[in-house]
């Protein structure tokens, strides 16, 4: 009798972990590459957490491709990023999970290379394993959709 209640708390441990660790993978939450359109390569290496306000924030952790004259600063930000390095830049601010879906909407999204900031739409794909990052102006079907890769480290 102890031994199969035993069992049966370990089994059900083991499958809460399981859909845990699936729900996490279904999340912006982890380091993604973007994939560099020109090239076909991943560009940097983001991180993306929750911050305290329970809303995303991304961080750019490592610069993989820089195009021949860039800046390795923002100079063409017009906000407190302005003139900063990009590698440890914040470029992905708010944004939260839309109800009901595994979509997360209502941040912003920065290209440090031109300085524009865009509202962004999160949406994981392929168990996880790959993001569309949306970027818009307006309305998101006014935007251009990015396909970022999971790096698991």
């Amino acid at each position: 009798m102890k031994k199969s209640f035993l069992s049966a708390v370990v089994l059900s441990s083991l499958l809460l972990c399981a859909q845990a660790q699936a729900q996490a993978q279904l999340s912006p939450l982890g380091m993604w590459t973007p994939i560099d359109e020109a090239s076909g390569k991943p560009s940097a290496e983001i991180v993306i957490s929750m911050n305290a306000a329970g809303t995303l924030s991304g961080v750019i952790q490592k610069t993989l491709i820089v195009a021949p004259g860039a800046s390795a600063a923002c100079d063409k930000c017009t906000d407190d990023r302005k003139g900063k390095p990009t590698q440890g830049m914040e470029i992905i601010r708010g944004g939260k999970k839309l109800d009901g879906k595994d979509v997360w909407e209502g941040g912003k999204i920065l290209d440090p290379n031109d300085g524009k900031e865009f509202s962004v739409r999160f949406t994981p794909i392929d168990g996880g394993k790959k993001m569309e990052v949306r970027g818009y102006i307006g309305s998101p079907m006014l935007g251009k959709t990015q396909t970022w890769v999971r790096v698991d480290k």
